[in-house]
């Protein structure tokens, strides 16, 4: 995967990062609110400022407290990503003025050896000139006034970064020609505290995100591009999503639980694989049933993978348990593939991602035409449809009208007469005996227009 540029965006909390992050993105990715501190990892997307093309971070608010809190751990993320990125661009309020916090801040960028652009936030209009003027003193260079907000300033911050961005453009190019392997898009869901960041850094082997004893610190859907190293030393390409924990719907009350959900809803969508990761000291709960429904519904491979191994009391009793609630809640996809992995350790990591490959190529397959209606002549002629009202059902032939998911259509005669229960035959008989497993497979009826009926 060929590396873009990187652009840092830093601050004080509350000064508009996530909002310059979706300017530059052009779609809003980050959750913004009027509340301090609302976000948390860092999260990166692809932008585009008037033909420059680069990779930026949109980062936790800078905040001065002690390592071991969680500011303290968002900002040692805030951190990495300054050390990481291409060049900074600290973004200050110009409507507030300078801060103490500000001030530090600066201190700290100067400190450090990736270069730094700053730029005035809230400029609009003539409220902003005195803040814009005071950021003269952090002795960082011109300040360059914008409004993320309304888009205003945007030329000038492409000037200031065309040089840092533009000398890396060549490199960032080189492998563009080569025709490598379609990235699999996996995201990690679950209820709040199941370990889903943590056991995304323990397949990255960094500390990327930031996690803890405190439940929903997981606000953003992250996306984190990487490759993984297969155990016969092939490299295949990941993009990793972590999202918020999801809880029932009656206990989310708060506005930015309700976003980040809703986020973490989104991020199932643009996925191809879906990883729900249960906690082994809580078990399968109605929630994770729900979410895993809600998975299937929208056409994403699942793999269901018990987190917390190393502590799991009766192991063998707590996973055959959890295989036979799956099997009963999820009749709809019997066989789902079960993991037990462990964040902590590392147990289970390689297999559970080597099982998201294979079940994303299960999910993209298409059966040839011959070898699908030769299978649906025998599974009719094994099973014939019934005759309601004494009036037979004839199916004629299948076709196969897409993948991801596998989507097949029938057509017949009184084929919107045709029974859930037999239309579950077909669809089991496709998975069990074409190869579909338990990804989704959805299944449609079309008859030829009577020409006689004229209602």
């Amino acid at each position: 995967m060929p590396k873009l540029p990187t652009v840092a965006i830093v601050g004080r909390p509350n000064v508009g990062k996530s909002t310059l992050f979706n300017r530059l993105v052009g779609r809003k990715l980050a959750l913004v609110d009027d509340r301090p501190g609302v976000t948390r990892d860092r999260r990166e997307g692809e932008a585009t400022l008037l033909g420059l093309e680069f990779r930026v971070i949109d980062t936790a608010g800078y905040e001065d407290e002690d390592p071991e809190t969680l500011p303290g751990r968002m900002r040692a993320q805030t951190t990495a990503a300054v050390q990481e990125a291409d060049v900074a661009l600290f973004l200050i309020d110009a409507r507030a003025g300078l801060t103490p916090l500000d001030e530090e801040i600066g201190r700290w960028l100067r400190s450090e050896t990736t270069p730094v652009i700053l730029a005035a936030n809230k400029a609009e209009g003539r409220a902003g000139e005195a803040g814009i003027l005071e950021a003269w003193s952090l002795g960082l260079g011109e300040p360059v006034p914008i409004s993320a907000e309304h888009g205003e300033g945007v030329v000038d911050l492409f000037e200031h970064l065309q040089p840092f961005v533009e000398k890396d453009e060549e490199a960032a190019a080189d492998g563009d020609d080569e025709e490598g392997e379609k990235v699999l898009k996996l995201a990690i869901v679950g209820r709040p505290n199941a370990g889903k960041s943590t056991l995304i850094n323990r397949i990255l082997e960094q500390e990327r995100l930031i996690t803890g004893p405190e439940a929903g610190i997981t606000r953003d859907s992250i996306a984190i591009d990487w490759e993984w190293r297969a155990p016969d030393g092939t490299t295949r390409p990941v993009r990793l999503i972590d999202t918020a924990g999801m809880r029932k719907k009656a206990r989310v009350q708060d506005k930015l639980e309700k976003l980040s959900v809703a986020d973490a809803r989104r991020a199932v969508d643009f996925a191809e694989v879906v990883v729900l990761l249960l906690d082994a000291t809580l078990g399968l709960e109605a929630q994770d049933l729900k979410i895993a429904d809600h998975v299937l519904q929208e056409g994403r491979a699942l793999i269901v993978a018990i987190n917390k191994w190393d502590v799991a009391e009766n192991p063998s009793g707590l996973f055959q348990g959890i295989r036979g609630a799956l099997d009963e809640g999820l009749a709809q996809a019997r066989g789902l593939p079960l993991l037990a992995v462990s964040a902590a350790t590392g147990k289970g990591v390689d297999q559970l991602l080597a099982a998201a490959f294979d079940i994303r190529d299960i999910w993209s397959r298409r059966v040839t035409t011959g070898e699908l209606n030769r299978w649906f002549e025998e599974a009719v002629e094994r099973n014939p449809p019934p005759a309601p009202g004494g009036k037979r059902i004839k199916l004629r032939y299948i076709t196969q009208v897409g993948t991801r998911p596998p989507s097949f259509v029938i057509f017949g005669t009184r084929t919107d007469q045709l029974p859930e229960s037999y239309k579950r035959y077909l669809v089991n008989g496709l998975r069990r005996e074409l190869g579909f497993g338990a990804v989704p497979v959805r299944l449609h009826t079309r008859a030829p227009k009577n020409p006689f009926d004229r209602s």
